[in-house]
């Protein structure tokens, strides 16, 4: 988000950023921006349950916010929207936007479902789950999936309720939970494999799975420049001899990091954890640094191995730093990032029932010595230099400012 609006800022557009506050707020103050808060703002507490509720990590039959919250928040959106004449909402993962955008009148840009849009399912490129037993990992299972997850209802009921209630637009998959009325794909054709004119031209077409309207728009690489230092300690041994892996599985529970930095403890190499919001000091030691947040494109280009859960936004960050990526995905979204990537054999893929295993230890160590992963990497890294993400979702989210609304309020 602080890309795009320093993007939508240099082309003279008049941006504000609204946030529900939570662990990520110091990153908006550090960046010398400001902000508003819109609705109760989220603690640190109230900010580690939602990860653990989200998609991937929580049960499926809740919708990560409870019936008021998610009332309340659309409330206050809506009326934030209205007060500020606000004529486009962007958000990443902000899903209540989903709503209150409908109750605004206003179009909403989303750019959090990564690759995971519509064309990728119709052309059956999202892999078959690690998760999966090895029996059923064969072409049935992958086809299987294609055609299934556009179908899934998960997370969604709570949104239904609410949007019932308020009498606007409902959701009507978890798929269209990732959706706005433009998305963005911040990715390139030559990663994902699906050519520009195709991702534009995709439309609904009448399938009740999506919300009417849907489009879909390449812009390229867009992750974070956290404009934080890289604290001294850290500076000082990312310029030691030796690897280092860098594990940074940000957006999952302590128990996972736990297992990964068990099962690399025989493996020739310094360690340093992105913690976030959980308390893994006792993890540190001699040859493991444990941090909170850290600048990762600060950090990637300066490390040999990113162990991450596959999201979009770490993925992209090890690219752009020519570092080669072991992703243990936790959700389809991320098998899909990972083995796109897996693909140009710059990463690979390990299912989190084995991160805790020699399984993994065995494939960091493969990585580190064959230097055909990093060559891989710096291959996408150099795509990625010829294209400037932030600019073209900025333009792209401009042109529809400019353009009559589509959307009607309640």
């Amino acid at each position: 988000m602080l890309e795009i609006h320093r993007a939508l800022r240099e082309r003279g557009a008049a941006v504000r950023i609204a946030t529900h506050g939570g662990v990520h707020e110091s990153a908006l103050r550090a960046a010398g921006v400001e902000y508003d808060l819109v609705g109760q703002p989220m603690n640190a507490e109230r900010s580690a349950a939602f990860v653990r509720s989200a998609v991937g990590l929580g049960p499926v039959d809740q919708s990560m916010y409870t019936d008021d919250e998610l009332r309340s928040y659309v409330l206050a959106e809506a009326d934030y929207f209205s007060a500020n004449r606000v004529t486009v909402a962007v958000t990443g993962f902000t899903l209540t936007a989903l709503l209150s955008t409908r109750l605004a009148g206003i179009p909403l840009v989303t750019e959090h479902a990564g690759s995971f849009v519509p064309p990728v399912f119709e052309r059956g490129l999202v892999p078959a789950p690690g998760s999966l037993p090895r029996l059923l990992g064969g072409t049935l299972p992958r086809w299987a999936i294609n055609c299934a997850i556009p179908r899934l209802r998960y997370h969604c009921a709570g949104f239904n309720r609410i949007a019932a209630e308020l009498g606007v637009e409902g959701v009507p998959s978890l798929l269209a939970l990732l959706l706005g009325d433009l998305t963005l794909v911040p990715e390139i054709p030559q990663v994902v494999g699906i050519s520009a004119p195709d991702m534009a031209a995709w439309r609904p077409r009448g399938r009740s799975r999506y919300r009417q309207g849907t489009t879909l728009r390449y812009t390229g690489p867009l992750y974070a420049h956290l404009d934080i230092p890289v604290p001294e300690r850290v500076a000082s041994s990312l310029h030691l001899p030796g690897p280092v892996i860098y594990v940074a599985l940000t957006s999952t529970g302590p128990e996972l990091i736990r297992d990964v930095i068990g099962a690399l403890a025989g493996v020739d190499a310094r360690i340093l954890v992105a913690a976030t919001v959980h308390d893994l000091a006792d993890l540190a030691s001699d040859r493991v640094m444990v941090e909170s947040v850290l600048p990762s494109h600060l950090v990637m280009p300066h490390v040999d191995l990113a162990v991450v859960t596959g999201g979009q936004g770490s993925m992209q960050t090890a690219m752009a730093s020519g570092t080669p990526a072991l992703g243990i995905p936790l959700h389809s979204e991320q098998d899909l990032n990972v083995a796109l990537l897996e693909r140009h054999g710059a990463a690979h893929r390990i299912p989190p029932r084995h991160a805790g295993t020699a399984k993994l230890a065995t494939l960091a160590r493969l990585m580190l010595a064959d230097d055909r992963y990093r060559q891989a990497a710096q291959r996408i890294q150099r795509l990625y230099d010829d294209v400037d993400g932030p600019a073209r979702a900025a333009e792209a989210i401009l042109q529809l400012a400019t353009a009559p609304s589509p959307i009607q309020g309640r």
